[in-house]
């Protein structure tokens, strides 16, 4: 017997087919062990919707499973039900390739093989009361979850070790497995796809732009959209990581592996910077689809010779950088859309369950991994995939690191993003990283112009970037992953004495700072929040070190406002010598 917990239609991992006799202890420990490392199992029979039949539900429930375990206990043949679920199981063993995991509980393999021992009396009971034809295909069935490869518990160590043993294996081969979710990657795409494929037909655009932050799926919506047409083309190429493959083996060498593909010719070799007239002529001729993914400079759409292929062409280029496609003279630019909440969540359960929905004990622990990753795709995935099968304190602890520490593999990706900017945008991001995300956009303006020449000009660049963005147009935003990393930046210079830290803003480090007098020529910035310390006293050659200090902003949170007295720290302020590049000072 054996039922589920939620709805058929949902997606599980496991479907465990049992016997009454051992429902109230090995199984439900084994459930129990299963559910700890965030398996979705189908089981208990007591939450079937009214009027579902049973036969039906379970035959659904195994459709709906990557695996099944089998236990195997001595009286279990003698139930028409289980026969019959394992008659279903092995059909689905044979043409689906379903998994099937069988556990002979105090029984002997051999007489699930041989239908010998207990199991004989039970299939002669079943002759002589059900058809014939019905009987076989269960006797059939049943030998051969006995030649399978399983776990046979026995007294010679404690069912809790087995039960570790069943818990690991399934682990691994529902990891070995290939995905039961196949279109994990296409999640909360469908309508940008539609859209892209539309413009793809229009006759007048050529070029078309994908542009989006790191990890916000570029590349697999550029995909998808490559997939689709590519069949429309004589030529078609999907050029991944233009700039890293630029960066390892030159400009030259690509382009005459592009050409060497497109052309259908072996070794083609042109040393010059522009192509010559015969390769022109026949790339002129045909008709090519061309993805240029991951673009960061425009001369690298030009140097790939895209001008010379022929009417009907087209060329979709991503990048991070917005300038990039502008200049690049791509006919029209898509915004990568960060997905929604319901995609978000669709698409961390297929990693971190296989799933298409978290399961029930983890749904707010995934609300809270789904929240962080605001919609970035490629966190959702990180993520998910280094929770599957963890268990529920393990996800706990992974919930606390979220704001200390930005996942390796993510990291990795957002700082490539850094990577080229000029030393007025890289200030510009570092500060609204560690003072001003959240801030009024003419605020932000006005209070970077009095710092640096260009502020205005390396704020668009950065939003341009995708490093920083204003959503509603007044306030200026940054992804929180980013917004670590910023911090990072400043913290990996100065680990052991934030006094030399050139941005400050973590409430103990700043008071420890000001208290001590710590303050050092490296300091450019300095954010408190009060509510976070007792008191701050000032000392009248607190800022005397801090020749470069340029921002100081004391605050309170508006909740926490009704015993806050910004003139005792104005008048503690008004006493003290301030640096002469101090440019803002907000209390």
């Amino acid at each position: 017997m054996a039922s589920s917990s939620s709805s058929c239609s949902t997606k599980h991992q496991v479907f465990l087919s049992f016997r009454g006799e051992t429902r109230f202890n090995f199984t439900a420990h084994l459930l129990k062990a299963l559910k700890d490392k965030a398996l979705n199992v189908f089981f208990d029979e007591d939450t079937l919707e009214t009027g579902e039949q049973l036969l039906p539900a379970l035959s659904q429930g195994i459709a709906a499973s990557n695996l099944s375990i089998i236990v195997l206990s001595k009286d279990f043949a003698s139930s028409k039900s289980c026969l019959a679920e394992v008659s279903d199981i092995m059909d689905r063993n044979r043409s689906e390739g379903h998994i099937v995991l069988p556990i002979f509980y105090h029984v002997d393999p051999s007489n699930v093989r041989n239908l010998g021992g207990s199991f004989k009396t039970s299939f002669e009971d079943h002759e002589s009361r059900r058809p014939t034809d019905e009987v076989k295909r269960w006797t059939d069935a049943f030998a051969k979850v006995g030649k399978l490869k399983g776990i046979h518990i026995q007294d010679n160590k404690s069912e809790t070790e087995y039960i570790q043993d069943i818990v690991d294996d399934v682990t691994r081969k529902l990891m070995n497995s290939a995905p039961r979710i196949t279109s994990e990657k296409l999640v909360g795409i469908d309508d940008q796809k539609k859209m892209l494929l539309g413009l793809i037909e229009q006759a007048d655009i050529r070029v078309i732009g994908f542009w989006g932050m790191g990890g916000i799926g570029k590349t697999i919506l550029a995909n998808a959209v490559f997939e689709e047409v590519s069949p429309k083309f004589e030529c078609r190429l999907f050029l991944k990581d233009v700039s890293e493959k630029i960066k390892k083996q030159g400009d030259e060498s690509l382009r005459n592996e592009l050409l060497s593909k497109l052309l259908d010719e072996k070794e083609i070799c042109i040393d010059t910077p522009s192509i010559s007239y015969p390769y022109q002529d026949r790339l002129n001729n045909i008709k090519v689809l061309l993805v240029l993914d991951d673009v960061s400079d425009p001369d690298q759409i030009d140097f790939m010779g895209v001008k010379y292929f022929g009417p009907g062409s087209k060329i979709i280029v991503t990048s991070r950088d917005r300038q990039v496609l502008r200049n690049g003279r791509a006919n029209h630019i898509h915004e990568v859309k960060k997905l929604n909440k319901n995609d978000s969540l669709q698409l961390f359960s297929t990693f971190a369950f296989k799933l298409l929905n978290p399961v029930a004990d983890f749904q707010d622990l995934s609300c809270k991994f789904v929240e962080y990753a605001q919609g970035s795709p490629l966190a959702l995935k990180v993520l998910g995939s280094n929770l599957y099968t963890k268990s529920k304190k393990e996800w706990e602890s992974e919930v606390d690191k979220l704001k200390q520490y930005v996942e390796p593999k993510i990291s990795q990706i957002l700082k490539s993003s850094l990577d080229g900017l000029g030393e007025l945008e890289k200030n510009i991001f570092l500060d609204v990283a560690c003072f001003l995300k959240g801030e009024k956009m003419d605020i932000v303006e006005k209070i970077l112009s009095n710092y640096y020449m260009g502020a205005m000009c390396g704020i668009r660049n950065l939003v341009d970037k995708c490093l920083l963005d204003s959503i509603d147009g007044y306030h200026i935003c940054m992804h929180d992953m980013l917004e670590e990393i910023g911090k990072d930046i400043v913290r990996q210079k100065c680990k052991e004495n934030p006094g030399k830290c050139s941005r400050i803003w973590f409430p103990k480090d700043v008071d420890q700072v000001l208290r001590y007098n710590q303050g050092t020529v490296s300091i450019e910035g300095i954010k408190l929040d009060m509510s976070q310390i007792d008191k701050l006293q000032l000392c009248p050659s607190v800022f005397e070190n801090m020749f470069n200090l340029r921002y100081i902003y004391f605050y309170k949170p508006e909740i926490e406002k009704e015993d806050w007295n910004p003139k005792l720290l104005a008048n503690q302020v008004d006493s003290v010598s301030l640096p002469n590049k101090l440019r803002t000072l907000l209390i």
